[in-house]
């Protein structure tokens, strides 16, 4: 895969993750001025661990099953991946099936540990409900996963991206029309919203599995041709099929479970070590601060380098194989230079603008402000862990990416207790920055070993956009003070929401501007981007 292709492909997968992450987070603004910070709060509780057994029960299926199908179909052993498709279809219900009957049993085991010991918020029941009504969802989606690994094996993106976008819209919709008529109609309780919420992954689930047995219903006569003409040389046993398939999984499954890991241990231990140290009034107002309402504004940047992850396996494997060191130290330096080009501007951007931007989409709250700014950079940790590990498995070297995420939640959870008694709020992201910053280290230093590729071009690329960054966030800086003279983030949303577009676009002309003028946007994003921003002039 050339470079422009590489480029192309990952901007087009960019579009699409973008949009289903935005729309992940967009709703979380009306959704938060419904349901206020103890909603918010519940919500969390049984979020974290469902989106934790989601992962142990599907991460890396969709991947996995589409290497499978596309390996073997590229050798013309078309019944072999129908033959997988079958077999797996009762395995995921299986273990789908499993995962919610776990989770659901032990709601009542897991949720005493997420609250203060003298509660005056959510209750212990409030949070065993919220988890077991969110469990219902582990029976469907794995069967998504299924669906969608092998349309993607066939080279097929359409399912994936439909079924995942109207999946979205479902759970949102219900999400937010639910919570309003409980809350602002019927009269009901906060729990009662909550609990309705969280029933939306369940609703979105069933929609996107709907969507993708339509697209079988319609495209299994096409690839039913297919079956006459394999091979047959090749008759593996089930578990032969499932050993392989679990080979090519188990990396994805340990990359999905990270950023749940690590929310996991602050759930167990942010409540109680805030209370232990005399801040149980606001243990549970920071900790949706900073693990909800500050985590999905940070989470943007990152899908950029999740779009990266998904196309960087198949080029830098080709490139790895074929023995094409140039082609691939070329792939990886783009990689990290175009993840850094888009990443790090972003988060000096939320940095700066962090206390409008937090009175804009959520409320005014000079805390919030503070905890988002202090959180944004731990971004540009989780984008670089996603490109990491995806390097790591296109050199087949995906075995020192999970002892790298294995060591960092380890640090995380030998750190987060000392450094919350010490830095509170602060303490529980450092922890986190910390644990990501050696797994990341530690991932840097096999990339060098084994893919023999040296740092100093991309170090220096990213030294010149750090001084880009700055210089965007100082013309920022001046003239969100410049705007303070009339305007603050106190004189609510409309004019937060003014300061934070006026600062977000004299950050994008200054940053893009200087980067085209000295030429580095072609350099990293490649002549017919540069051209784009040739105004006025045929590209």
């Amino acid at each position: 895969m050339s470079d422009s292709k590489l480029l192309r492909g990952t901007f087009i997968l960019t579009a699409g993750t973008f949009l289903i992450k935005f729309l992940g987070m967009i709703y979380t603004f009306p959704f938060f001025a419904l349901v206020g910070t103890q909603g918010s709060a519940l919500y969390n509780y049984g979020y974290v661990p469902y989106t934790l057994f989601i992962s142990i029960a599907t991460a890396g299926v969709p991947l996995a099953v589409a290497k499978f199908v596309s390996k073997y179909n590229a050798i013309e052993e078309y019944e072999t991946s129908r033959r997988l498709f079958h077999a797996s279809q009762l395995l995921l219900i299986c273990t789908g099936f499993l995962a919610f009957l776990i989770l659901f049993i032990l709601a009542p085991v897991i949720a005493p540990f997420m609250l203060p010991k003298d509660t005056q918020g959510n209750s212990v029941d409030d949070v065993v409900s919220v988890i077991r009504i969110v469990s219902t969802a582990l029976i469907f989606v794995p069967s998504q996963s299924l669906y969608r690994g092998f349309f993607q094996g066939h080279q097929s993106m359409g399912p994936t991206t439909i079924s995942q976008l109207l999946e979205q819209i479902v759970r949102i919709v219900f999400t937010l029309v639910g919570s309003y008529l409980i809350l602002r109609v019927f009269g009901g309780t906060l729990t009662q919203a909550i609990g309705l919420s969280t029933f939306a992954a369940t609703l979105g689930a069933i929609g996107g599995l709907l969507i993708l047995f339509w697209y079988w219903r319609n495209r299994k006569p096409h690839l039913d041709e297919l079956l006459p003409k394999s091979r047959g040389r090749i008759n593996p046993t089930n578990m032969e099929m499932f050993k392989e398939l679990f080979s090519y999984s188990i990396p994805y499954v340990f990359v999905g479970l990270a950023i749940p890991l690590y929310q996991l241990v602050d759930q167990f231990t942010y409540n109680r070590t805030m209370e232990a140290n005399g801040y149980k009034d606001i243990a549970e107002a920071t900790y949706v601060m900073f693990s909800f309402t500050s985590h999905k504004l940070v989470m943007i940047p990152v899908s950029l380098a999740t779009a990266f992850g998904l196309t960087l396996v198949p080029a830098i494997t080709e490139a790895f194989v074929s023995q094409n060191h140039k082609k691939l130290h070329s792939q990886i330096t783009q990689t990290f230079q175009v993840v850094f080009f888009l990443t790090l501007p972003a988060v000096v951007g939320i940095s700066v603008l962090a206390e409008p931007m937090y009175s804009a989409f959520y409320e005014k709250s000079h805390l919030g402000g503070i905890i988002l700014g202090f959180y944004a950079p731990v971004a540009l940790l989780y984008s670089l862990f996603t490109v990491n590990v995806a390097i790591l498995q296109g050199i087949d070297k995906q075995k020192y990416a999970i002892v790298g995420l294995v060591i960092g939640v380890i640090i995380k959870i030998i750190l987060n207790v000392p450094l919350i008694h010490y830095f509170q709020t602060k303490g529980a992201i450092l922890a986190t920055a910390l644990g990501y910053t050696f797994s990341i280290v530690y991932n840097f230093y096999f990339i060098r070993k084994y893919a023999n590729f040296s740092f100093n071009r991309v170090l220096r690329r990213i030294l010149f956009m750090i001084i880009l960054s700055a210089l965007m966030a100082g013309s920022v800086y001046i003239v969100e003070q410049f705007l303070g003279l009339w305007f603050t983030y106190k004189d609510g949303r409309m004019i937060s929401m003014f300061l934070v577009l006026i600062g977000a676009a004299v950050g994008a002309v200054v940053y893009l501007g200087v980067a085209y003028k000295l030429n580095l946007i072609e350099i990293i994003l490649g002549a017919r981007i540069s051209n784009r921003f040739k105004f006025g002039k045929k590209g």
